[in-house]
C-alpha cells in the first residue's frame, strides 16, 4: 500500500489585490513539506484545487511542477482537479508537462469537487453538474489514450483529428476518480476500471465498506480484473509525539475549518466532544504514532486499499509541527505499516 499526504493549502486570506504575503508563505511551506515527504520516503503528495480565499491552491499542477524540481521519487498528484469546470485538453497538457518535468511522476485525481465556486467562475451551470463531469472525463480519457483525437460533446467545441501535445513521459497519465460516497460515482469508477479515491471525512469507516464493495462489483461486471484495481482512502490526519498533544494541537484548526464550512452548508456546530468521538471510533487519524499505525492497519483490514492519503489541515498549527508530523509519518509510521503488510521499504 502506498502512503502519502494530501493538502488543500489552507491559508489566512490576505484580503488585498496584491502583496499576498500569507499566500506566498503558504506556498513556500507547501514546497518544503513536499520536499520533506520525499526525503522521508513517502510515496505521494497530492494538492487540491479550490477557488476560495481560505485555500491557496487553484492551480495544483503549477505548485507540483515547482515541487518536481526539488524532489526525486515522490509521486505528484492533484486532489482533486475539478474536471467539471475545467477544459480536459488543458488539464491533460498541464499534467503531461508536469510529467515531463518530474520524469514520470505526475497523476491526475479527477472529481466534481466538494465546493461549487469554480462553476460560476468559469461560466458553467450547476444544473449540468453530473453531465459536465461525465462528458469531460470521457474526453480526458480519450486524450490520454490517443495522440490524435476526434470527439464531440455538448459542453465543449468538437475536436476533429486534433493532435494533443505534449505527450507525457509515462505511457499514459494515471487518472484517479475521487468520490465522496455517492453510489453512482463508485459504479462509474468501477465500470471504467479506474483507480478510485474515497474521502472518509465523517461517519465510521465501516459504513463505507459496502461502497467500496460496489466499486469492485461494478468493475468485475464490466470485465475488469478486480485484483488489479487501485483503491485509495483519504482521511484527516495529524500525528504528534503523544496522543493528547496531537489532539490539543489539531483540534483548534479543525474546529475552525469544519464550522466555517458547516455554516455554509447548514451543518450542526462541531465541538470538542464530537471531535473526540470521531478520533476514537470515527475516521479521524489524530493521535500518537502507535494509534495512527493501528488505525491505518484497521482500515486496510476493512478496505484492502492500495493507497492511503493523510489529509493535512494547516490552519494555525505552526509549520515546524506540521513538518514534525510528516517526519513521524515517514520515519516511524510508514516503516511499521509496510512491514505489517509485507511491503518493501521505499
Amino acid at each position: 500500500m502506498e502512503l502519502g499526504i494530501s493538502s488543500f493549502g489552507g491559508v489566512q486570506p490576505d484580503g488585498a489585490p496584491g502583496r499576498a504575503t500569507h499566500a506566498y508563505q503558504r506556498v513556500q511551506e507547501l514546497l518544503e513539506a513536499i520536499r520533506l515527504a520525499d526525503e522521508v520516503g513517502l510515496d505521494v503528495f497530492a494538492l487540491g484545487e479550490h477557488h476560495r480565499p481560505d485555500f491557496v491552491i487553484s492551480a495544483p499542477e503549477v505548485i507540483l511542477a515547482a515541487a518536481a524540481a526539488v524532489t526525486r521519487n515522490i509521486r505528484l498528484s492533484s486532489a482533486v482537479t475539478v474536471l467539471s469546470s475545467a477544459d480536459p485538453v488543458r488539464v491533460f497538457q498541464n499534467f503531461a508537462t508536469l510529467d515531463l518535468i518530474s520524469a514520470g511522476r505526475a497523476e491526475i485525481m479527477a472529481g466534481r469537487g466538494s465546493f461549487i465556486e469554480s462553476f460560476p467562475l468559469f461560466g458553467y451551470d450547476l444544473d449540468d453538474y453530473d453531465e459536465l463531469f461525465t462528458e469531460k472525463l470521457e474526453l480526458l480519457l480519450q486524450i490520454n489514450r490517443q495522440e490524435i483525437v476526434s470527439w464531440q460533446g455538448r459542453h465543449r467545441p468538437a475536436l476533429q483529428h486534433a493532435g494533443i501535445y505534449p505527450r507525457p513521459f509515462q505511457e499514459a497519465l494515471p487518472v484517479w476518480i475521487a468520490v465522496g460516497g455517492t453510489p453512482a460515482s463508485a459504479v462509474r469508477a468501477g465500470k471504467l476500471g479506474l483507480p478510485m479515491m474515497v474521502a472518509i471525512l465523517g461517519g465510521s469507516p465501516e459504513r463505507f465498506v459496502p461502497f467500496t464493495d460496489l466499486y469492485r462489483k461494478s468493475a468485475q461486471e464490466a470485465g475488469h480484473d478486480v485484483d488489479k484495481l487501485q483503491l485509495g482512502i483519504n482521511t484527516h490526519f495529524y500525528v504528534a509525539d503523544d496522543s493528547q498533544q496531537a489532539a490539543d494541537e489539531f483540534y483548534p484548526s479543525y474546529e475552525i475549518l469544519m464550522n466555517r464550512i458547516g455554516r455554509e452548508r447548514g451543518w450542526s456546530p462541531l465541538d470538542r466532544r464530537q471531535f473526540e468521538h470521531m478520533r476514537a471510533g470515527g475516521p479521524l487519524m489524530v493521535g500518537s504514532v502507535q494509534e495512527i499505525i493501528d488505525k491505518i492497519l484497521r482500515q486496510h483490514e476493512l478496505f484492502h486499499h492500495t493507497r492511503f492519503l493523510a489529509q493535512f489541515i494547516e490552519g494555525d498549527i505552526p509549520h515546524r509541527k506540521m513538518l514534525r508530523a510528516i517526519e513521524l509519518f515517514g520515519t516511524r509510521i510508514a516503516p511499521v505499516v509496510r512491514k505489517e503488510l509485507g511491503l518493501a521499504e521505499r
